[in-house]
Formats: C-alpha cells, sequence, structure tokens
C-alpha cells in the first residue's frame, strides 16, 4: 500500500501519541456503529411508536449520522497526524457539534412520538 505524501513530510511523532490519536479514531467508529445500530433497532422493533414513515426516516437518519461519523473521524485522525508531525496545535472538529445536533433532534422526535401515543 502506497504512503500518502502527508505522512511523509514533517517529523515522526511519538508513537504513543499517535497511538492515542487511533485510539480516538477508533471511538468515533464505535460511536458510529451504536448509532447505526440504533437505527436499525428502531426501524425493526418500533412498530408502535409512531408512523411507519416517520421511524424510518429517524433510521436512516441514524444510519447517515453513522457514515457521517465515520467520514468526520477519518478527517480528524489525518488532520491530527499532520498537526502532531509539524509540531502545531491540534485542530478543531465540526463532529461534535454535529452530532451533539443531530441526536438532539432525533431524541426530540421520539420523544414526541412517545408522550403522543
Amino acid at each position: 500500500m502506497r504512503e500518502p505524501n502527508w505522512r511523509q513530510e514533517g517529523e515522526e511523532p511519538d508513537y504513543r501519541l499517535s497511538l492515542a490519536n487511533e485510539r480516538t479514531f477508533l471511538a468515533w467508529i464505535r460511536t458510529a456503529l451504536g448509532l447505526l445500530a440504533g437505527g436499525i433497532l428502531l426501524e425493526q422493533f418500533s412498530t408502535d411508536l409512531g408512523p411507519p414513515f416517520v421511524i424510518v426516516l429517524l433510521a436512516i437518519a441514524l444510519a447517515l449520522a453513522a457514515a457521517a461519523l465515520c467520514v468526520l473521524g477519518y478527517f480528524r485522525w489525518r488532520a491530527n497526524e499532520i498537526a502532531m508531525r509539524h509540531s502545531r496545535r491540534l485542530p478543531g472538529t465540526l463532529a461534535i457539534p454535529f452530532l451533539a445536533a443531530m441526536l438532539l433532534i432525533i431524541t426530540a422526535v421520539i420523544a414526541v412520538m412517545l408522550v403522543l401515543q
């Protein structure tokens, strides 16, 4: 496998920092898997919760959020690696507010459906 150009720039960071960055990436992936599992469970087992089209939309939203987290997690890992190679500050991320907003909306819709049930 060809090594990307950005991995050949700067200085090799301390392996402990690279491994910590990798563990953080894997945490993003675990979170994405949890969202995906939640969407599947919601679609499969919530027959009495609300209108079927709303349930399907919520399940799709959770699946899309999971996919987006995978992509955002990769770009965050890459940006952190580049920053460490050049001894710069670690960059911020939009993934955290995105995740919070998405889950707030989905949770609010589910809460309304539970109250109306």
